[in-house]
């Protein structure tokens, strides 16, 4: 009887290591939080950083630098054409007399009308601000993934804890009822029953490391470079704050439809294509053409007459001559390019309506799955990990007095994890909400 107590002493000691629910979900964090250190990577850093170092961010912003040198290109006005002249020159021998050469310098230019430069002008900076705008979208799309990867990497991290601690507690019951084997206080059934649970669940813990190590080499994508080069050995801090919208969702729609990137480039698009139609309009303004030629031909040669009188010869001639030519508009006759503009501005007209609608639809479902992932949570937190720590810890003392089978701890350890595991999944869908929601009415992410 004294060696049957020591057995079952050993054995209800391992049990109380086994990690559970709430205690898991408390005892896990200290552990990261250790190995993280204070100087740990919090997700505004991370964010700070991807802003900062994205390589297909600082790609997209070079497209802003191009559509800003389309303002001075469109301001640039035709250039003057210069023409010099020789001649004519007689080559003729049948011409005794050969006439003297003249020589000329003529200047051309065009003169713009219908405003034509400053409508280039307006055209290009409405394009700087679409630019602007588009890659204003596509840096919010970018901290949406950022975002998700590092809301992963936190859960898979936190995961592998309580994995890992499963395990170790999994191993001490293997080895407690190898103990109680040897003694005859167990059966080879039960034995192996809890050598199988161990390996099975060695199994998934491996996989655990796997998706753990991959998650974050993930969050060196958005960052445009490795994440241990920018942060070195430092870890995540995934104590993420709470978010309070408010109840108003009304008032996030307005606030949306003046800051939502979707809204901002439909508006821009709208400006560029009326911007766009405009010029048009000044392109089928014909521009005369000015035409200023200055002439020198020297004097002529003296002559002399049948009667030997000498004729003098032509005095030197300077001459100056303006001419205007202008172009005889019949290709205005058609109006395709004033049409396909117009079919441009329509078309953006319906854009932007079609993303306001989007907006009030995108606002108010992003509302409803941040409600709803915060209320998954907080059932979570106040009585299914409660709950379920509660299971654990009857069906361990049960076991612990030979009330229960192992069967019935082993299924209540997996709902346990289940439990927790199904915890960090909420957590990690309530970071994603929050970013989706704060990013619909077109606010900087923060977790």
């Amino acid at each position: 009887m004294k060696n049957k107590n020591i057995h079952w002493h050993g054995v209800g000691m391992a049990l109380l290591s086994l990690c559970t629910g709430i205690a898991c979900a408390q005892g896990a964090a200290p552990a990261s939080a250790v190995a993280a250190g204070t100087t740990a990577v919090d997700f505004a850093s991370y964010l700070a950083a991807v802003e900062k170092h994205s390589l297909d961010l600082a790609s997209q912003r070079e497209s802003i630098t191009a559509a800003e040198a389309g303002v001075s290109i469109a301001g640039v006005m035709p250039d003057p054409k210069l023409t010099l002249g020789y001649g004519p020159k007689e080559f003729s021998r049948t011409v005794a007399l050969k006439p003297p050469v003249s020589r000329t310098v003529a200047l051309e230019w065009e003169i713009e009308t219908g405003g034509k430069r400053d409508k280039r002008i307006k055209a290009a900076k409405s394009n700087v601000k679409l630019t602007e705008a588009n890659v204003e979208g596509f840096k919010h799309q970018l901290y949406s993934d950022s975002a998700t990867a590092f809301a992963e990497a936190c859960r898979t991290r936190e995961a592998l804890v309580r994995q890992e601690s499963s395990l170790k507690s999994l191993s001490d019951v293997v080895r407690a009822n190898e103990v109680r084997r040897k003694a005859g206080d167990a059966g080879g059934l039960e034995l192996l029953q809890s050598r199988t649970e161990r390996d099975q669940f060695q199994a998934g813990v491996v996989k655990g490391r796997a998706d753990a190590q991959a998650a974050l080499l993930n969050l060196s994508v958005p960052l445009g470079q490795r994440f241990g080069e920018l942060f070195g050995p430092l870890g995540l801090n995934c104590d993420f704050a709470a978010y309070a919208p408010g109840d108003d969702v009304d008032a996030l729609i307005r606030q949306a439809l003046d800051a939502r990137d979707e809204v901002l480039i439909a508006r821009a698009t709208l400006d560029s294509a009326r911007a766009n139609a405009e010029l048009v309009q000044a392109n089928r303004y014909v521009g005369p053409t000015v035409k200023l030629t200055a002439g020198r031909t020297p004097m002529g040669r003296s002559t002399f007459d049948g009667e030997g009188k000498e004729t003098p010869g032509s005095p030197v001639s300077r001459t100056l001559a303006v001419e205007v030519s202008m172009p005889l508009p019949f290709s205005r006759l058609q109006k395709g390019e004033v049409i396909q503009a117009e079919s441009a501005v329509t078309q953006a007209m319906l854009g932007l309506r079609a993303a306001e609608l989007k907006t009030d639809a995108d606002v108010r479902t992003s509302y409803t799955q941040f409600v709803a992932a915060r209320e998954n949570l907080r059932r979570y937190r106040e009585s299914v990990l409660a709950d379920s720590d509660k299971v654990l810890a009857g069906i361990r003392l049960s076991y612990r007095n030979g009330q229960a089978s192992l069967l019935e701890f082993l299924a209540a350890q997996r709902s346990a994890d289940d439990a927790y595991l199904a915890y960090l999944q909420a957590r990690a869908d309530l970071a994603a909400a929050t970013v989706q929601l704060q990013l619909s009415v077109g606010l900087h992410p923060a977790l």
